[in-house]
């Protein structure tokens, strides 16, 4: 694949996952993730993905700024900030391909169970953001996304469309800030990646913004099962993409 054809693939993919993310909360992650690996190689790949997701969720908290649950943002960046540090230095040192395969029949396994007589009255309370923050953290250092895992917890507290949309992507952000950190740390943030990642991130701004508009038409009723058929989708790209 030549230059150009690659940075129009990369582009038109960045604008597609900005897009869906914006309704469904996430997926734009596992949209990208692929084609950066093949554009750039593994090594590469997170740290850029982790600048461009940087941007793209701060859009989508500015577009949903009046509808956040900071509270729940709080508690999710008492676990994350320090379970991301640890997950960042793991992904530096080793390789997490058996993750992402445990991480998708997760996903497929939580869509069943929130169709059972117990899934359906799962609830967490607030201070349960504690340890999911320190689970996402870890495991977003290590395989690059991780909001497929994040959903229904969010949705069993009970945000939905802009909150859920809004308070998902800011707590993404912090796990996002203290992986760059790692990420420079141990030389894996280089000026090429940045700026590489910083331009992902404006089409990323263009996708939140139209994902925006196609979210605030959307039936709240449908909007968990969305979120479902985008978790069933992730979960089975990364069983296959696991290695």
């Amino acid at each position: 694949m030549g230059e150009i054809s690659t940075v129009a693939v990369v582009g038109v993919a960045a604008l597609v996952a900005s897009t869906v993310a914006a309704v469904a909360g996430f997926g734009g992650a596992a949209i990208m993730l692929p084609i950066l690996v093949g554009a750039f190689g593994v090594r590469d790949a997170i740290p850029i993905l982790t600048v461009s997701q940087l941007i793209g969720n701060l859009s989508r908290v500015w577009f949903n700024k009046g509808e956040l649950s900071l509270p729940v943002v709080k508690w999710f960046a008492l676990g994350a900030v320090p379970a991301a540090t640890i997950g960042g230095i793991v992904f530096a040192t080793a390789p997490a391909g058996a993750l992402t395969r445990v991480l998708g029949a997760f996903l497929l396994v939580t869509v069943a169970y929130r169709h059972t007589p117990w899934g359906n009255r799962l609830r967490i309370r607030l201070r349960g953001f504690l340890p999911l923050g320190a689970t996402s953290g870890a495991i977003s250092a290590m395989v690059g996304t991780v909001g497929p895992f994040m959903a229904p917890f969010f949705l069993a507290f009970g945000l939905v469309k802009g909150a859920y949309i809004g308070t998902e992507a800011m707590a993404t952000v912090v796990m996002h800030v203290t992986k760059l950190g790692v990420y420079g740390s141990y030389a894996l943030l280089g000026t090429y990646n940045v700026l590489v990642g910083v331009a992902i991130g404006a089409v990323m701004f263009v996708g939140s913004y139209l994902g925006k508009r196609i979210l605030s038409r959307l039936p709240e009723r449908l909007f968990p099962y969305l979120i479902e058929a985008v978790l069933i989708a992730a979960g089975l790209l990364f069983i296959v993409r696991g290695k």
